[in-house]
């Protein structure tokens, strides 16, 4: 029998993967957080002080030092609303950063569990994109709080918001798994992806609207999938708005096809994976 027909690479083997180890998941990941902290004084804490300290950094520069503004309409001048929509994108930004960053290492850091032949090793990029869920929902949690402070009020199409994120968290997984494969075997990937986040940060409008763009260079922003989540997720948190469903369409497509074409990717290569280690 040939080496790789015991790794089916099938959507539906991915989805029975899921079902069958959610609980090693959730535990993997409880693990994750728990230790990423251990020893440290202030503990989970850090997750609200990061992104609060380069929410300030951020807000200070752009809206004081360099005078932006988000478009040229007045509604939303004044810095307080620059920061919550700057601060929307960042976090997306920085969920999907932090997957693709972490990745290429998930074979060669758990080297252990790599070398177990019982042990299913396709479920290391789930429990990397959950880690970075919980970062993110820590994140929004104080964009909430924000916007209760200053606005008083969280509109109601929030509820939106985790539809918005599902393709991107299906991508960072199709991502994690492709990205992982091929770390094990080229080393220089980890070097790659730091480059391409930080590339994705200033091609996302993150810092700016879309419209601040010349009108024939936006169209090509949208080939960032990050463009449509991100335009969504503040229109869903911030404006009040529900999604735009032709670009919400467009990215579950992407989404779902990354997800199991980085799945068939990983189980087309794993049977080298001891053997490079």
């Amino acid at each position: 029998m040939n080496m790789h027909d015991s790794f089916p690479t099938s959507p539906l083997r991915m989805l029975i993967s899921a079902i069958k180890n959610r609980q090693l998941i959730l535990q993997l990941t409880k693990r994750e957080i728990s230790s990423r902290y251990r020893g440290s004084v202030m503990g989970v804490a850090w997750s609200f002080i990061n992104p609060l300290l380069l929410l300030a950094i951020y807000t200070f520069v752009f809206s004081t030092v360099f005078q932006a503004r988000w478009g040229a309409s007045t509604a939303v001048g004044s810095k307080v609303d620059f920061a919550l929509i700057l601060f929307t994108g960042l976090i997306i930004h920085a969920f999907c950063a932090e997957c693709i960053n972490s990745a290429p290492k998930l074979i060669t850091s758990n080297v252990n569990y790599v070398k177990k032949v019982v042990f299913p090793i396709e479920t290391l990029a789930p429990t990397s994109v959950l880690n970075a869920l919980f970062h993110l929902c820590v994140s929004l949690s104080v964009l909430i709080a924000a916007q209760l402070v200053f606005y008083k009020a969280v509109p109601l199409t929030a509820l939106y918001f985790p539809v918005v994120l599902l393709p991107l968290v299906l991508m960072v997984i199709g991502l994690s798994w492709l990205l992982a494969s091929l770390g094990a075997y080229i080393r220089d990937i980890g070097q790659i992806t730091g480059m391409v986040t930080t590339a994705l940060l200033f091609l996302s409008p993150v810092f700016y609207p879309i419209s601040a763009l010349p009108e024939e260079y936006q169209g090509w922003l949208y080939i960032n999938p990050l463009t449509a989540i991100i335009e969504n997720g503040r229109a869903t948190m911030l404006f009040g708005q529900t999604p735009d469903l032709h670009t919400l369409g467009i990215s579950y497509a992407v989404g779902i096809v990354i997800c199991c074409l980085g799945f068939a990717f990983f189980q087309k290569t794993r049977a080298g994976f001891a053997d490079v280690l």
